[in-house]
């Protein structure tokens, strides 16, 4: 059964500038609409804002009960593992558990030009990261630091899933050493997605996400809807309905959508599109 996340409300290039109250209402908007799952992004740099994924995360966690809250992806290469691995023990900590680490090293350079990072350096930088967090999180010591004692209730860490194209093989590494596969809609393809899925379930993985899936039902015209198109919903009602019953084809236990609004109509209406698409 495919499970449907909707991405927060928390800023970016075409977004309203949010609000103190926008991330929390529209948690709660999601969480009410039926919708599976919370999403948050990662960009810095790019000439729009865009909330900290992690903090966004906090607040959505703080106003719900049941949503899982995910990141898709968190570019892990742009922070220091220390750092890092304290702040997401928080978030992991005051969701209950709920969080879902989707993590990445990036593929935008000026995400590691406006921080001063070698962008060539950031597999290798991922590879270490997520090492060193992953010890922290089990309460060892890394190179003379510690988080230890780790509190009780998040020892161990959040699941992780890799961030990945599909010819890559960090997906073989999503299925064998972690815990799922994350592809874009928006940054990949139909194609790609449908010769990723069998990829990494040869390997043996178990939860494929696909994310930045872009709706605008307003749309009075189907966007491009090739092989090698962005896997997105811009297109009216009724092919929108079609695209999502090929995507729950194509065998993904997550689907992530990035809606223009967050009002509860919308949401609703999304909520039956994606339920009259099974």
């Amino acid at each position: 059964m495919t499970r449907f996340g909707i991405a927060l409300p928390a800023g970016g290039r075409h977004a309203l500038a949010p609000t103190p109250a926008t991330l929390a209402d529209g948690a709660r908007a999601i969480e009410a609409a039926g919708f599976e799952s919370a999403w948050a992004f990662d960009s810095i740099g790019r000439g729009f804002l865009l909330a900290d994924p992690l903090t966004a995360l906090a607040v959505a966690a703080t106003v719900t009960r049941r949503l899982e809250l995910g990141t898709g992806v968190l570019q892990v290469p742009l922070r220091n593992p220390v750092e890092l691995a304290q702040r997401v023990l928080t978030t992991h900590l005051v969701s209950g558990k709920r969080l879902l680490l989707g993590v990445g090293a990036g593929s935008t350079v000026a995400d590691f030009a406006a921080l001063g990072l070698d962008f060539t350096a950031r597999f290798r930088q991922l590879n270490e990261s997520l090492r060193i967090m992953r010890r922290l999180w089990a309460g060892e010591s890394v190179n003379g630091a510690s988080l230890g004692p780790v509190w009780p209730a998040a020892l161990g860490g959040p699941p992780i899933i890799i961030g990945s194209w599909a010819g890559s093989r960090w997906i073989e590494r999503a299925a064998k050493e972690f815990d799922g596969w994350v592809g874009s809609g928006a940054r990949s393809s139909w194609r790609a997605l449908r010769e990723g899925m069998p990829r990494f379930r040869d390997f043996g993985g178990k939860r494929a996400v696909v994310t930045n899936v872009v709706v605008d039902l307003d749309s009075p015209t189907p966007s491009p809807d090739g092989p090698d198109d962005p896997c997105d919903l811009k297109c009216p009602r009724d092919v929108a309905r079609e695209r999502l019953h090929r995507l729950r084809e194509l065998g993904f236990d997550d689907v992530v959508l990035v809606p223009r609004r967050h009002d509860a109509e919308h949401l609703q209406e999304l909520r039956a599109l994606v339920d009259r698409s099974a």
